[in-house]
């Protein structure tokens, strides 16, 4: 697979540096945020930011409160709603097809990342409504072993779908980001079936890793206690702090 400079054009860039503060004051208005595990954030360079998916506040909430601006990967459909459409486009969001393999879309993944930038997605493909995370799709592993980065795993708490229908009704819900260490991914070194098995248990690692970052009642298939240990034992390497942001 070809891979090409992605870059950010100078209206984008602009836009998120007048839209991320808003979100920030937005969400600071309607709820208690808690954000821990800030000194984990990469100091520079591209990585992936992989996170649970409830609802449709995840994104908002990660883009406006990361120390950068990230690229972002979203479901198409986004794409078609009223409101929301606007704040992808203005955003410079990255859509995807699911359930569809889409060349061009990996692509783009790969070059935002090859040219340094840091990428946002979903491994779960999809929102699950409510709290307990959902067998992943293969693609996030797929494009960590294509690019060779960290992951940064993160856990969203709070983030369901009446959440802004209760801050609107003056209960400020708590609406918790919990940033884990960023690792690296076992190689994959098979061919065939086994290549497809190994890339799919390097997609269950990732969730593992946000499911750390969870409250149980958040983890969903990721869920048991002895497969969240025993995930520690791959060969998956955490990267020390010394690497990290310090905010």
């Amino acid at each position: 697979m070809t891979t090409s400079a992605y870059t950010i054009p100078p209206h984008t860039r602009a836009l998120r540096t007048i839209l991320r503060p808003i979100f920030r004051g937005v969400f600071h208005i309607l709820s208690n945020v808690k954000i821990t595990g800030r000194e984990n954030v990469p100091k520079s360079g591209a990585y992936l930011i992989a996170i649970n998916h409830v609802s449709l506040y995840e994104a908002p909430f990660i883009l406006a409160f990361w120390p950068i601006a990230p690229e972002a990967a979203g479901a198409v459909d986004i794409w078609s709603r009223p409101g929301q459409s606007l704040l992808a486009r203005l955003y410079g969001g990255i859509p995807v097809h699911r359930g569809e393999y889409d060349r061009s879309l990996l692509e783009t993944m790969l070059n935002v990342i090859k040219s340094g930038y840091p990428l946002l997605i979903a491994p779960e493909g999809g929102r699950s409504h409510k709290p307990g995370m959902r067998r992943a799709l293969p693609g996030a592993a797929y494009v960590v072993e294509q690019a060779q980065v960290p992951v940064v795993p993160v856990g969203i708490m709070g983030s369901t779908d009446d959440f802004l229908e209760r801050a609107l009704h003056g209960e400020r819900p708590k609406i918790e980001m919990k940033i884990g260490r960023q690792f690296r991914l076992p190689c994959i070194k098979n061919k065939g079936e086994a290549r497809r098995v190994a890339r799919q248990r390097n997609a269950d690692l990732i969730m593992y890793q946000i499911a750390s970052q969870l409250a149980l009642e958040y983890r969903g298939v990721y869920g048991d206690e002895t497969e969240l240990e025993g995930s520690q034992n791959d060969e998956w390497r955490e990267i020390p702090p010394s690497q990290t942001h310090q905010p």
